[in-house]
């Protein structure tokens, strides 16, 4: 029989603004022998009330023996705007046996119809299981000092994180240990007991405000830990602002460590630039948030909030760079970036990310990532970790003329640890790829570092560099780190992080592209091969086999498909699909299949499909429709198979799980909203159709429902105003569509927007969606013709309204700005709208007020200013008087 054991679940809910929640909370904990089945966290064994901001709950539940815990699914049944919860982590413990078993699950992302991807449900997997020692725990005293020209404290979540040798606390929460005290005011030292995991040795701290308005900041003395078991003591000199509206605008700062003995660790201010890609709707307004990690630690999660560089930040084609300040971190490994998802068209698209220790260093590190961050495309995530591929000079080398030697050699230095020695050396082949050849260069690596030195000549400009091995057996894993080139010529340097193990019994190849300055590097891609073994008799077939793409930019050396002493059987009528790794290598041409049978089996290879995963959405296909080692007397069959057809996919954008119902949430952010606003309507336009007119419910970010109808994809919207025109114009801040059902999120552009015009003397304002698969309708300025005619009384003093349609929609109903329409007069206005496309119909009308309201319209002609040609001409030549003829005081012209 199964034993029943006690799970011990800790939650940890996120310390950012608003991550409580008063949803329920449910729980299934799925191990290797089966899962426990959907439980409601009822009661906090710690706390009153659960799932507060910034708060450990601590919740049991009794089950079978579910084995080695491998996921989590955790969900609440809140619904609305203010229910979501931010989730930082579920740590679970338990007993069996004699081992204590703590099993780590990070989550660090809403539950929240409203934010992040809209789910309120998700399946969190393990991260580490581990025996639980005891007294690992760690008790610290920490005194805050306050400088005394701090203003009075206001509130605000202010959090610690310690940094040490074994690792980092969790983000703990600095408030009051005496119900109702009052903290950090001027001059005053607060205290603060605390627990924290076996640290080692404490190397820094990070210390940090919440963003909250109109918070004037905290200047920071001075912090002082001691731990309470080993009396050790820390001082760290602060001596600084948390503050937005002070000198370095930051509310995270890091402290080091100010010891006697070992030098105190350097503070870098190190820059940040975000390289933006250059196509449509790779711009953002969202919020963006980067973490870097090093050999030492990370900088925690950093919002990147001033550009060195002017103008409106992360814009297309535009690279912009930031400080973030932290401890030095060593050499950095990896990044990760991301969005809160804020702002009109919160999708980015993005090159790369390249970091230097300060705005003086000549090298930086290189991130490259071209893709989308973006819920419905490319990689469908808002966040990702990028990995380093090395370092690069960030400027070329400025030589004079005397000093410019083309010709020279390059100085490589290969490092690497683990295994080596003199008598059993590890072979490797360096494969160098240039514009005009490539070069294989054989080494035998004997120690952890070794130096070569050859001319390269004759390959051009080295784009890649492709490494593969072990040759021969290897006995233990061996590490290769790095590759640091110099050219003594043209003094040209790259550092290539390869960060790869070579293991016994595998055929490894791994490429890194060239990184120099002022050259964006060529992006590493995966590729995704499908195998196509034909459906025939005897088609299947048993033995080794490797692959080679080759492309406009060189090729991926041979790939083996089996293990090393392993055999690969293709089925038939399967599908084998395996991805590998690579430098971007252009346009495919052809790919190259080898295969070998100790059988003399004959494989029958229907065509080979090659699909770039996420650059640039494409797909290969290379027909072979024949066998493979039919009548061959050769060891390995090699056949080469040529480019069949390229199909990109027209449409990028994620496919919906569930089809529309036309019910969009639509959320309306504004300012300097007048107390006495007359309503305003709303009109959705799409390819198929618009929407009804529809009352906006409010202007407070408060969402409401729009049922829109089957419009086909929404391309813009118009809002109405109903009564008459305002005295100014109501600054538009956010506009954000969200569809129920497929919970698809569309942006609008809505930087420096009023709407109704800064005067207030519009009557429409219409705004065009942001879709990253397609351009926004642009606006353009019409100008509009009015001919009154000749015949007595033609002229009107009445307000005169028109309506323009085009196959991209309708202008919505706008008063003519000329005061008044004589007989036999052109009177010319001003329209300026989104693109209508090819004009087809305009309705004209006028209120019939006032003393000779009647009008004789002779025609109306519109045009698009600055175009000589294209003008629409719109006869009427009837009256439009309630006195007159049909009594119509509107026309339809066509």
């Amino acid at each position: 029989l199964l034993t029943v054991l006690v799970y011990e679940i800790h939650v940890y809910t996120g310390a950012k603004p608003g991550a409580e929640t008063d949803s329920n909370v449910y729980i299934n904990l799925i191990g290797t022998r089966g899962d426990g089945g959907k439980r409601k966290l009822h009661r906090s064994k710690n706390n009153n009330i659960k799932f507060r901001q910034g708060q450990m709950d601590i919740f049991c539940i009794k089950a079978v023996s579910l084995g080695v815990l491998e996921k989590v699914l955790i969900s609440h049944d809140g619904a609305g705007p203010g229910n979501g919860w931010f989730l930082d982590k579920i740590i679970i413990k338990h007993k069996e046996g004699k081992d204590v078993q703590e099993v780590v699950f990070p989550c660090n992302r809403w539950l929240d119809e409203y934010q992040d991807d809209g789910k309120t449900e998700r399946e969190l997997t393990a991260n580490s299981k581990y025996p639980v020692e005891e007294n690992l725990s760690q008790q610290w005293r920490v005194q805050v000092k306050t400088d005394g020209d701090s203003p009075e404290p206001q509130e605000c979540k202010r959090t610690l994180v310690i940094y040490g040798s074994k690792g980092k606390s969790d983000e703990i929460l600095l408030t009051p240990q005496i119900p109702g005290h009052v903290c950090f005011l001027p001059r005053a030292t607060d205290e603060f007991i605390v627990e924290t995991g076996d640290l080692g040795d404490v190397y820094k701290i990070r210390v940090s405000c919440d963003e909250v308005p109109n918070f004037e900041g905290w200047h920071l003395k001075s912090f002082h830990l001691e731990e309470l078991h080993t009396k050790q003591k820390l001082n760290f000199d602060c001596k600084c602002w948390l503050s937005l509206v002070r000198k370095d605008k930051e509310l995270v700062k890091e402290f080091p460590a100010v010891n006697e003995g070992p030098k105190t660790l350097p503070v870098y201010k190190y820059v940040v630039s975000v390289h933006v890609g250059d196509c449509w709707g790779a711009e953002t307004f969202a919020n963006v948030y980067i973490t870097l990690y090093g050999k030492r630690g990370d900088t925690g999660v950093r919002k990147l909030h001033t550009s060195l560089v002017k103008g409106r930040k992360f814009q297309r084609n535009k690279v912009d760079s930031f400080l973030v300040e932290a401890v030095s971190l060593s050499h950095l490994k990896k990044v990760v970036i991301g969005h809160d998802g804020e702002g009109y068209g919160s999708g980015m698209y993005l090159k790369m990310v390249t970091v230097k220790e300060s705005q003086d260093s000549d090298k930086e590190w290189v991130f490259p990532l071209w893709n989308w961050l973006d819920s419905h495309l490319g990689l469908c995530e808002t966040v990702c970790e990028i990995v380093t591929v090395g370092r690069r000079l960030t400027s070329s080398p400025k030589l004079s003329e005397t000093d410019k030697k083309p010709s020279g050699l390059w100085i490589m230095e290969i490092s690497g640890s683990g295994f080596s020695n003199e008598e059993d050396p590890i072979h490797l082949s360096f494969m160098f790829y240039g514009n005009l050849s490539h070069k294989k260069l054989p080494l035998q690596v004997t120690g952890k570092a070794i130096q070569i030195k050859d001319e390269l000549a004759n390959i051009g400009s080295i784009y890649k560099i492709q490494v593969t091995g072990p040759h021969g057996g290897l006995k233990q894993p061996w590490h290769l780190d790095l590759l640091h080139m110099r050219h003594t010529g043209t003094k040209e340097e790259m550092y290539l992080a390869f960060d790869c193990w070579f293991n016994p019994n595998e055929d490894k190849c791994v490429e890194l592209p060239a990184l120099y300055a002022d050259q964006e590097p060529l992006p590493v891609v995966e590729y995704a091969i499908h195998l196509h073994t034909g459906d025939l008799k005897k088609a299947d077939a048993t033995g080794e086999a490797y692959l080679c793409i080759q492309g406009e930019k060189g090729d991926t050396g041979k790939r083996w498909l089996n293990s090393r002493n392993s055999l690969i059987t293709f089925a038939r009528g399967q599908v084998d699909v395996f991805k590998i790794k690579a430098v971007y290598l252009g346009k495919l041409n052809k790919v190259i299949v080898g295969f070998k049978s100790l059988k003399k089996d004959e494989w029958f290879l229907e065509k080979i499909v090659i699909k770039e995963v996420t650059y640039p959405f494409s797909a290969h296909v290379f027909l072979h429709n024949d066998w493979i080692n039919k009548r061959s007397k050769k060891d390995f069959v090699e056949v080469a198979i040529p480019l069949q057809e390229t199909s990109v996919a027209s449409h990028l954008m994620k496919d919906f799980d569930n089809k529309s119902r036309g019910r969009w949430q639509m959320r309306v952010h504004c300012m300097q909203v007048p107390d006495d606003v007359p309503d305003i309507q709303v009109v959705v336009f799409g390819r198929k159709g618009k929407s009804l007119a529809q009352k906006v419910q409010n202007l407070t970010d408060n969402p409401f429902l729009l049922t829109v109808g089957d419009i086909g994809d929404i391309t813009k919207v118009s809002f109405v105003l109903s009564g008459p025109c305002l005295g100014r114009g109501i600054k538009l801040h956010k506009l954000r569509l969200k569809d129920l059902d497929t919970k698809q999120e569309l942006g609008f552009h809505t930087d420096a927007q009023c709407l109704f015009g800064e005067d207030g003397s519009e009557t429409v304002t219409e705004l065009a969606a942001v879709r990253p698969d397609k351009p926004p309708l642009r606006e353009v300025l019409y100008l509009i013709s009015v001919h009154t005619g000749t015949l007595p009384a033609s002229g009107t003093d009445a307000d005169v309204f028109i309506t323009v349609f085009g196959e991209l929609g309708d202008s919505c109903k706008r008063r003519l700005r000329h005061s008044n329409f004589e007989k036999g007069q052109v009177c010319i206005s001003e329209m300026r709208a989104l693109d209508l496309g090819q004009l087809t119909k305009v309705l004209v009308e006028h209120h019939n007020v006032g003393y000779g309201a009647g009008w004789y319209l002779d025609k109306i002609v519109i045009h698009e200013s600055g175009k000589t040609d294209g003008q629409y001409a719109f006869l009427c030549q009837q009256w439009l008087d309630s006195g007159v003829g049909d009594a119509q005081t509107e026309r339809m012209l066509r």
